[in-house]
């Protein structure tokens, strides 16, 4: 064998290597690549009690309550919903009919015990500097983004 022969060997080899080493990784991380679940996911896949989610989607109006350093809301992704707990200052975008993802483990009852709370805004949002720089310049647009 030549030793362009045997370079081409070896390069081929590393290359099958690392793809059969990249899709073990993939498939051993198959359920966890989901960034969060809807509440219609968390029943469809029947998620034990314990386990550590992310829980996407929106704040239901007229759902949230405190007692006392707890705040309760329900979270929804219009076809199911799910009771959320989080003990601690709330995001300042937080609010009904906003975006969520809690983070937690779920209850036995099917709940779930958010320690981590993250307000999402729209797809629409834009700075308000970028905002304002884009109307300075005169390529702003009113009503393609909300700042």
């Amino acid at each position: 064998m030549t030793r362009k022969q045997t370079r081409l060997t070896i390069i081929l080899a590393s290359l099958a290597v690392l793809g059969v080493a990249a899709g073990l990784v993939l498939y051993a991380i198959r359920d966890t690549i989901v960034f969060f679940y809807t509440p219609s996911e968390v029943v469809a896949k029947q998620i034990t009690p314990g386990t550590r989610i992310r829980l996407g989607g929106l704040v239901e109006k007229g759902s949230v309550s405190k007692q006392g350093t707890a705040t309760l809301f329900v979270v929804t992704d219009m076809t199911s919903t799910m009771k959320v707990t989080y003990n601690g200052p709330l995001p300042d975008l937080f609010r009904e009919g906003q975006g969520v993802v809690a983070e937690g483990p779920l209850t036995a009852e099917g709940d779930l015990t958010a320690e981590t709370v993250l307000a999402k805004h729209d797809e629409n949002y834009m700075p308000k500097d970028v905002a304002d720089r884009l109307k300075a310049q005169g390529v702003w647009k009113e009503g393609e983004a909300k700042p």
